[in-house]
C-alpha cells in the first residue's frame, strides 16, 4: 500500500509538473505574439512616417494650385491634373539641366572610380615608406566638415577662372576618403597568398588589380559607384555657388530659381512638386533595383579592418 501511494504521488507531482511546463510554453508563446505585435505595429508606424512625405509630393502633383491651398487639406486630389508635369516640364529649362547633371554625374563618378580604386589598391597592397602614417592622416581629413573647405574651394576656382565650367563642378570633389577606405577595407580582405600566386607567375600590379582585386570587389565597387551618383545628382550648395549660368546649372538648383515667384504671389506648389517627383524618380528606381549591392558592398567592407 506503501509502494502504491508513493507511485500515486509520483504520478500527481509529474502531471502537475507537466501542467506548470504548458502553462510556461503558453505564456512564452502569448508574450512571442504580443511581441511581434508591438515589433510590426512599431515599423509600420515607422515606414508611414517615411513613406507620407513621398505621398503628400506625389498627390500634390496630381492637384489643382485651388485644390492645394483648400483648407483642411485633401489628402487625395478631388480631380486629377496631369498636366502640372508637362507644364513643369515646358517652364523650366529640364532638358538642359538633366544634360548637365547626367554630365557632371556619370564623368565625375567615372574619375572618381579611377581615383578610389588606385588609391585603395596602393593603401592595401603596395609597401612602401611611411603608407600607414599617410592614411592616417587621410582619415583625419574625414573629422572636418565639408562646409569649412567651401569657402577656400571657392576662392581657388574664382582665381583659376573656373566658375560656370564643367570643370569646377566635377573636379574639386573626385577624391572620397571614406571611398577610398570603404574600398580599402574590401581589398584588405583578399588573401595575400593570391597576390604572391600572381607575382610568381609574373603578372604585374596592374594585371594582378584588374584581374583578381576588382572582380572580388564588385559589390563595393557597385556602392561606391551608385553612392557617387546620387551624391552628384544631389548637390545643392557648390553648384549654387560657381554656377550661375543657365548652360552649366544643375537640376538642384534649376528648380529653384525655374519656379521662383514675384512677391504677393501664390507659390504654384502642384507645379513644384511635379518637377520634383520627375527628378526623384531615378533615384528611387537606382535605390530599387540596387539596393542588395549596396547593403552587400558596405556588410563586405566592414568585416575586416
Amino acid at each position: 500500500m506503501e509502494n502504491l501511494s508513493q507511485k500515486e504521488m509520483n504520478l500527481h507531482q509529474y502531471i502537475k509538473t507537466d501542467e506548470e511546463l504548458r502553462k510556461i510554453e503558453q505564456r512564452q508563446k502569448i508574450l512571442k505574439v504580443v511581441r511581434l505585435i508591438i515589433t510590426y505595429f512599431l515599423l509600420f508606424l515607422v515606414a508611414v512616417i517615411i513613406i507620407f512625405p513621398f505621398y503628400w509630393m506625389i498627390i500634390s502633383s496630381l492637384k489643382t494650385k485651388d485644390e492645394y491651398y483648400f483648407n483642411p487639406p485633401t489628402f487625395f486630389p478631388q480631380t486629377i491634373d496631369a498636366k502640372n508635369y508637362g507644364e513643369a516640364w515646358n517652364s523650366a529649362n529640364f532638358g538642359r539641366y538633366m544634360v548637365n547633371t547626367l554630365i557632371v554625374g556619370f564623368v565625375s563618378t567615372f574619375l572618381s572610380l579611377i581615383v578610389t580604386v588606385f588609391a585603395a589598391f596602393a593603401f592595401s597592397r603596395l609597401k612602401f615608406k611611411g603608407r600607414e602614417t599617410m592614411f592616417s592622416i587621410l582619415l583625419a581629413t574625414m573629422m572636418i566638415p565639408g562646409e569649412m573647405f567651401t569657402v577656400t574651394n571657392y576662392v581657388t576656382v574664382s582665381n583659376l577662372g573656373w566658375k560656370d565650367s564643367y570643370v569646377v563642378l566635377i573636379l574639386p570633389f573626385l577624391v572620397s576618403v571614406f571611398y577610398i577606405y570603404l574600398l580599402r577595407q574590401n581589398f584588405k580582405q583578399i588573401p595575400d597568398s593570391l597576390y604572391y600566386a600572381a607575382k610568381v607567375d609574373g603578372a604585374s600590379d596592374f594585371k594582378y588589380l584588374f584581374k583578381v582585386m576588382i572582380p572580388l570587389a564588385t559589390p563595393t565597387i557597385i556602392t561606391i559607384t551608385i553612392m557617387k551618383l546620387m551624391g552628384a545628382w544631389n548637390s545643392y550648395v557648390w553648384p549654387r555657388l560657381v554656377a550661375n549660368s543657365d548652360n552649366f546649372r544643375l537640376i538642384t538648383n534649376g528648380l529653384r530659381s525655374a519656379f521662383s515667384v514675384e512677391a504677393g504671389d501664390k507659390v504654384d506648389y502642384p507645379l513644384q512638386m511635379a518637377a520634383v517627383t520627375v527628378v526623384s524618380i531615378p533615384l528611387f528606381l537606382v535605390f530599387a533595383f540596387f539596393r542588395k549591392y549596396i547593403m552587400r558592398g558596405v556588410a563586405r567592407s566592414g568585416t575586416k579592418g
